[in-house]
């Protein structure tokens, strides 16, 4: 009988998980992951009802396991997602950037130290609640495409997805509650995961102020290139952010459209939203998951965003130029371009410059 280690979360994904696989015939153990300390990486909390959310997931976790009468083994991995998540998240929101901790967790932490943990326990396969599919060693997109979360897998490497499965990947999110429900699973109506990859819901501006200062700084109208307000820190705005920009008594509608890092400026377009558009971007750190390197594609530029047609020009140094004939909105450095051929994900590359016509943005 083959062993598969499932990574449980405390979730109603990796619950259904390891569920159908246990009536597949596998030898199913869990695997829960610690991952984040707040009292260890120095956050500021006054409500220890905060503190705790992985205690709580951790209590679900083994009501799951003991209701489907599986193994549940406990492994943390502070030190390392410090080292090699949290670290770059915050390096990236001092460039100005915006970061996606998600995909890097899954890179270093999901499927490359919790596949060794497996393996220690015996493990032929990894599993997780994730909504993917793999065919021959091909990530492939789920089969509920608002909850597909190929994008967040794109990072990961060839090796890295072997001897996995996705054990949801055929099912609707409805079905997969159905599932917990009628398998009278105590996560069955819990509330998904948001926020911080293992950090959970936070109110974003107080929690970062534990590890970077504020620095306050001009608010620049792109078009006037007039002083219009004061920002509380660069790395509290995304491109494309209306709301809490911190401009007062202006009923306007008004997006963050770029940051000026040297300078400590945060721009802002009034009005006029052609400055959130671009119709290409150069993107760095290039990680294919397929043997395909096509010309014609298309790409996914956010997590639930739009797939857009895209040409690729492959360089040197591990880059790739995208062009977009479609103008996309909110194209932004630090963010994953995650490119697709029809069903397949290919993998992805991180945005280092955003172009129109011809020309690198300058105000981003």
């Amino acid at each position: 009988m083959k062993c598969v280690v499932v990574g449980m979360s405390g979730g109603v994904d990796s619950a259904v998980a390891a569920y159908l696989l246990k009536k597949q015939g596998y030898n199913v153990k869990a695997l829960f992951m610690r991952n984040w300390d707040s009292t260890i990486n120095g956050e500021d909390f006054q409500n220890d009802d905060i503190i705790c959310p992985q205690e709580r997931d951790y209590n679900d976790a083994l009501l799951v396991c003991k209701k489907l009468d599986i193994p549940l083994y406990r492994v943390d991995f502070i030190k390392e997602y410090w080292d090699y998540v949290f670290k770059y998240f915050l390096e990236e929101l001092k460039k100005g950037r915006t970061p996606n901790p998600d995909m890097l967790c899954n890179k270093y932490i999901k499927f490359d130290l919790f596949k060794k943990e497996a393996q220690k326990l015996g493990a032929d396969y990894i599993a997780t609640g994730h909504y993917a599919r793999v065919d021959n060693n091909h990530l492939l997109r789920a089969k509920d495409a608002n909850k597909d979360q190929t994008y967040f897998l794109a990072d990961i490497t060839t090796e890295e997805l072997k001897d996995v499965l996705f054990p949801i990947g055929d099912l609707l999110k409805s079905e997969v509650r159905k599932i917990a429900l009628d398998e009278g699973l105590v996560v069955a109506d819990k509330k998904d995961s948001t926020g911080i990859c293992f950090i959970g819901e936070r109110n974003f501006q107080k929690f970062i102020k534990n590890y970077l200062e504020e620095n306050p700084g001009d608010i620049i109208d792109v078009q006037t290139k007039k002083i219009i307000g004061r920002h509380k820190g660069l790395m509290n705005y995304t491109i494309g952010q209306r709301k809490n920009v911190g401009i007062s008594g202006n009923t306007e509608r008004h997006f963050v459209c770029g940051k000026d890092v040297a300078k400590n400026i945060l721009y802002v377009t009034i009005g006029d939203e052609e400055y959130l558009y671009s119709d290409a971007c150069l993107i760095e750190n290039v990680n294919f998951i397929s043997e395909k390197r096509p010309t014609d594609c298309t790409a996914k530029f956010r997590y639930r965003g739009e797939d857009y047609p895209v040409n690729l020009t492959y360089l040197e140094n591990n880059e790739i130029l995208v062009n977009y004939p479609e103008k996309v909105k909110a194209v932004t450095p630090g963010q994953a371009c995650v490119l697709y051929l029809g069903e397949e994900c290919l993998g992805c590359g991180f945005i280092k410059e955003v172009y129109k016509n011809d020309k690198k943005l300058w105000y981003l």
